[in-house]
């Protein structure tokens, strides 16, 4: 019904910057919050950053002051802007959406993932 592609993942060197995307594809639904989880080796799955429909954001406070949610309600996407990266901030980065379905169900949806590597 809803499919989720992220796009822009890749290598960085420590101190850059990086932008990755997700677009929703699908019909008869409407989106609620998106956002970034990621996931290291190891590790569990930790929230990023999310945002509402209204552009009310929040951040781990692991990434705040150096990444930027923001989304395109007409295209049904958010995206993350990753400024200043550190090699902890290396791991696959989810996105995930909040869904109203045409039956008025809510479920939510996940991306397959983007793997982010910061190293020198």
């Amino acid at each position: 019904q809803v499919q989720l592609l992220e796009s822009g993942g890749g290598l960085v060197q420590p101190g850059g910057s990086l932008r990755i995307s997700c677009a929703a594809s699908g019909s008869g639904f409407r989106i609620n919050a998106m956002g970034w989880y990621r996931q290291a080796p190891g590790k569990e799955r930790d929230l990023v950053a999310a945002i509402t429909n209204g552009d009310s954001a929040n951040y781990a406070d692991s990434v705040k002051g150096r990444f930027t949610i923001s989304r395109d309600n007409a295209k049904n996407a958010v995206y993350l802007q990753m400024n200043s990266l550190k090699p902890e901030d290396t791991a696959v980065y989810y996105c995930y959406a909040d869904v109203i379905l045409s039956n008025l169900l809510v479920r939510e949806f996940w991306g397959q993932g983007t793997q982010v590597t910061v190293s020198s």
